[in-house]
């Protein structure tokens, strides 16, 4: 029976999610954000979970009891295909289950979701894939 709730994901079954892709890869959690890496040097995650507003980034008023963003790093075509030239002065950053640019990142092919559903998530999870493929192939790189 659908009771017309939408269900939600939480930080730990997305920490999860990104523990079975990882395999080899790591996270790190500093400040009760955590950073999603592909190897060890912890320079430059792929992708993040945050819990509250900071001084430079406050758009979106994490400081809302139970809020987090989802944050990853997704190539250039793909942002451009999700979000062609998106005005982001219109763009509403405090909304929940809704894929957007980063409000800081966007202009580096990062998006976020506030909140996901579970529905959303599983959209989101082609974009996890790309953008952990991304670091991994630079990482492959260097």
């Amino acid at each position: 029976m659908n009771t017309g709730k939408i269900a939600l994901m939480t930080e730990d079954a997305i920490t999860e999610h990104f523990i079975d892709l990882l395999a080899g890869g790591h996270f790190q959690v500093a400040d009760d954000n955590t950073f999603f890496f592909h190897n060890s040097d912890n320079k430059f995650p792929f992708a993040t979970l945050v819990t509250k507003d900071s001084e430079f980034d406050n758009a979106s008023n994490l400081d809302r009891p139970g809020v987090f963003r989802l944050n990853i790093g997704v190539g250039k075509e793909t942002f451009h295909a999700l979000f062609g030239k998106t005005d982001t002065t219109a763009i509403d950053y405090t909304a929940l289950d809704r894929l957007m640019p980063h409000p800081v990142y966007g202009k580096m092919y990062w998006v976020s979701v506030i909140n996901p559903s579970d529905r959303t998530f599983e959209t989101m999870k082609p974009l996890i894939a790309e953008a952990h493929s991304l670091v991994a192939a630079r990482d492959k790189n260097k």
